[in-house]
């Protein structure tokens, strides 16, 4: 995700390689852990909502002879590279552009009862962040676009050009827990127009006062933006509501996330799904007929290793959790 950052380093984000590293060289976070987790098998509906690059997809399709996977991603440079590195596997593999909201209604149209392993990877991709005409990163020089999807409607310069100063205050704040929000926002309306990252986060820093020990400041406001730009919880919040329905009874879903605002919505739907009841403690009996879809198959979050994340210091942010739909559920 892009998130934290060393003031010497790159962003994190879920991948460890960009646009030049379709292929063997690319190895996605916690690969291992992910397919441990989800226990791929022989002849399973396998989903990665989130495909990306590949990696993942491929990781799981090796482990499972004779399995289907559907892969899913908003960002149709993503799904071209994928298809290249799952080739191999064409005839077990449909790609689509979707977000992985659309998950539930992708697999009633493929005629599927469910999945044996869903994957979600949440945040911005590698490809995303080193293409610099993407507007991701403040490091290069680009246009503030942001879109994870390229037709997408919203631009990062729409929202500094043209929100009022009010609701870009709450977006900082709320998506970027920047606790400088306001004088970040007043800093963007009085530099308008702004149409270059470079430009953006010059603005920032001096808003919000130079590097702070570990954190570039515009860090926090570019993560803001690029969720707004995306409907980024948006979209997660509408999967996690009912997301436990897409799995078959023993099926699997891990969810990788990057920051506090996507693991901490995670955490709570793991949480709520895997509950037996959800009426409030004052109630003296059950009157809510909710009954648990799932187990907590990780009770805390699986963290990468060391190694990996001195290989791959975009890992370092990421937290696995995981779910196994519960036999007999509804």
């Amino acid at each position: 995700m892009a998130g934290r950052r060393t003031l010497n380093g790159p962003p994190r984000s879920k991948d460890e390689k960009g646009t030049g590293s379709v292929g063997a060289s690319h190895v996605p976070v916690m690969m291992g852990e992910v397919v441990e987790w989800l226990r791929p098998r022989p002849g399973a509906h396998l989903v990665d909502a989130t495909v990306g690059l590949g990696g993942h997809a491929a990781a799981l399709l090796g482990a499972a002879p004779g399995a289907e996977l559907v892969g899913l991603d908003r960002d149709p440079r993503a799904l071209a590279a994928a298809r290249e590195r799952l080739s191999r596997d064409a005839d077990r593999v449909e790609l689509r552009q979707a977000t992985f909201a659309d998950t539930a209604a992708i697999l009633r149209e493929k005629g599927w009862d469910g999945a044996d392993a869903v994957l979600l990877d949440l945040g911005v991709s590698s490809l995303q962040l080193d293409t610099p005409e993407r507007g991701f990163a403040f490091q290069r020089e680009g246009p503030l676009d942001m879109r994870m999807d390229p037709g997408g409607a919203l631009t990062a310069a729409d929202l500094v050009n043209e929100w009022p100063e009010a609701e870009l205050v709450r977006v900082i704040a709320e998506y970027g827990e920047e606790r400088r929000a306001r004088a970040v926002a007043r800093a963007i309306v009085r530099a308008r127009p702004l149409a270059t990252t470079r430009h953006l986060a010059e603005v920032v820093t001096r808003a919000v006062g130079g590097p702070r020990l570990a954190l570039h400041p515009a860090t926090r406001t570019f993560q803001a933006l690029r969720i707004a730009v995306n409907d980024e919880l948006g979209a997660l919040d509408r999967f996690l509501a009912d997301g436990y329905a897409v799995l078959r009874p023993g099926g699997r879903m891990a969810i990788l996330s990057y920051h506090s605002l996507e693991d901490r919505r995670v955490k709570e739907a793991f949480r709520r799904w895997a509950a037996a009841c959800l009426c409030p403690p004052a109630l003296p009996r059950c009157m809510c007929g909710w009954s648990a879809k799932v187990r907590l198959a990780t009770r805390r979050p699986v963290r990468p290793g060391a190694a990996e994340v001195a290989r791959n210091p975009r890992a370092r942010s990421a937290k696995l959790r995981v779910v196994e739909r519960l036999e007999g559920s509804r």
